[in-house]
């Protein structure tokens, strides 16, 4: 029984996100009903993140099991061909060893979260970006970001409603630069929290407003209270961007 891997992309603005929920359509239901259209076979794919409502995807990664042999290239030809019209595209198909996981086998996840700081509205990425109307301070919030790089309890920058089994998280990378009027903030872990890195950049916004120190985005971190958060990033902005393995 062949075992494939996806690569995908998407746009999350209609999706209630990856997972398959009963209150609307996610991305993983979506794929589940191309694969059995085209291949007859019920199969859920697994990806490599848990996206949530409105979060996008450059390369997420997903792996399914079918019982008949497809060429790689007819199964991400077939795909695309069923999920029209919806914004969903497999950019790429290949057959992997049993033993390969996208949730599990993978040693990192990078996000990207995109904010636009200008004072007009955003018209085009109005869903694609966070459009704030007054200038940050983006090496302000790259010198505050560099507190939360490395292995900490990051129980202020969880969701409540996290599954995981302990807030500690070892976080490799969360850097910001500017690109004309466009801030990205890049965050690299082998893991994240549910909410975590909405979290991290609406607690760095303050700081780009001046309303937050360094010293103060460190405190919050040490609270290890989610009170202790700033306003959470909307989930527009935010992009996985590539999944290492």
């Amino acid at each position: 029984m062949p075992r494939y891997k996806l690569i995908l992309e998407y746009d999350g603005t209609p999706f209630v996100g990856w997972q398959l929920q009963e209150n609307g359509a996610s991305v993983q239901g979506r794929l589940a009903q191309a694969i059995k259209d085209f291949s007859g076979e019920e199969a859920i794919p697994r990806g490599a993140g848990r996206t949530d409502a409105g979060v996008h995807a450059l390369g997420q990664v997903a792996h399914f099991d079918l019982a008949k042999d497809w060429a790689p290239d007819k199964v991400r030809d077939a795909l695309n061909a069923q999920v029209r019209p919806e914004p969903i595209s497999v950019l790429a198909c290949e057959i992997v060893p049993e033993s390969f996981d996208a949730r599990f086998s993978a040693k990192a996840r990078n996000y990207l979260y995109r904010i636009v700081d200008r004072r007009s509205p955003l018209a085009l990425e109005r869903d694609r970006a966070w459009g704030v109307f007054r200038k940050l301070d983006a090496k302000a919030m790259h010198e505050a970001a560099q507190t939360l790089v490395g292995h900490h309890d990051f129980t202020t920058f969880r969701s409540t409603e996290c599954q995981a089994a302990s807030p500690e998280k070892t976080l490799d990378r969360l850097d910001v630069s500017r690109h004309g009027e466009v801030i990205r903030v890049e965050a690299s872990a082998r893991s994240f929290l549910h909410n975590q890195v909405r979290s991290m950049v609406g607690s760095l916004k303050l700081v780009g407003e001046g309303r937050w120190t360094k010293a103060d985005l460190e405190s919050a971190l040490n609270a290890r209270d989610r009170n202790a958060c700033g306003p959470v990033a909307p989930s527009c902005g935010l992009y996985l961007v590539k999944v290492d393995y």
